[in-house]
C-alpha cells in the first residue's frame, strides 16, 4: 500500500505505468510467496524440535516463542536464527515503507491546496498508524527476552498484533463511507443517552 500511495501521491502521472496489472500481480505473487516460505521455514523447523516439557501452549494459537519455550535442545538455535532472519526482513520492509513515506510526506507539504494536503494525509496516516501498531507488536512479541515473559503479557501482545490490527482496517476505510458516519454517530448517541 505505501507504494500505491506513493504512485497515486508523488507520481500521478505514471501511476497507470507504475500500477498496472502486471505489476499488482507481480507485488501480490511476492508478498504471498514470502509468505508461504516463511510459514513453511519455520513449520518445518519448529516440527522438527523435540519438547521435554509437555505440549500445552498457554496461547490462543500455536506460536513459535511459545513452542521454543517447550523444546529441550539446542536445536531451537536454528529458530532462533530464523526470527532474526525475519527481523532482518521485516526491518528491510519498514525501511522501505519509511522512506516511501518520506517521500510522500514531502511531497504533500509541498501541495499549495489545503484541502488536498488533508485528503493526502488522511489516506496515509491511517495506513502507518495500523502498520506501526502490528510491526510493534509482532517485535516485541517475538523479540522480547523469556525473563520478561508472562503469560498474560503474552496474551495481551499476541491479542493485540493479531486481531486489532485486521480489525482497524475496515473501521478506518469504512470511516469515509459518509453513511457509516452517520450511522456510527447514531450508535454513539444513543449509547450516550442510554448510560445517561
Amino acid at each position: 500500500m505505501s507504494y500505491d500511495h506513493y504512485a497515486a501521491i508523488c507520481k500521478p502521472l505514471h501511476y497507470g505505468t507504475l500500477l498496472g496489472s502486471r505489476a499488482c500481480a507481480s507485488m501480490a505473487a511476492a508478498a504471498w510467496g514470502t509468505g508461504v516460505l516463511y510459514s513453511l521455514l519455520h513449520t518445518a523447523n519448529t516440527f522438527s524440535l523435540p519438547l521435554c516439557q509437555g505440549n500445552a501452549v498457554d496461547q490462543y494459537f500455536c506460536e513459535i516463542p511459545q513452542i521454543l519455550k517447550l523444546s529441550c535442545s539446542k536445536s531451537y538455535l536454528r529458530e532462533v536464527g530464523f526470527l532474526l532472519f525475519s527481523v532482518c526482513l521485516t526491518f528491510g520492509c519498514f525501511v522501505f515503507i519509511v522512506v516511501s513515506y518520506v517521500q510522500i510526506f514531502r511531497a504533500v507539504l509541498r501541495m499549495p491546496s489545503e484541502q488536498g494536503r488533508h485528503k493526502a494525509f488522511s489516506t496515509c496516516l491511517p495506513h502507518l498508524a495500523v502498520l506501526s501498531l502490528f510491526v510493534s507488536m509482532g517485535f516485541s512479541a517475538y523479540m522480547k527476552p523469556p525473563s520478561l515473559s508472562s503469560p498474560f503479557l503474552d496474551l495481551t501482545v499476541a491479542l493485540l498484533y493479531s486481531v486489532v490490527p485486521p480489525t482497524l482496517n475496515p473501521i478506518i476505510y469504512s470511516m469515509r463511507n459518509q453513511e457509516i458516519k452517520h450511522a456510527l454517530s447514531k450508535v454513539l448517541q444513543y449509547a450516550l443517552f442510554q448510560l445517561q
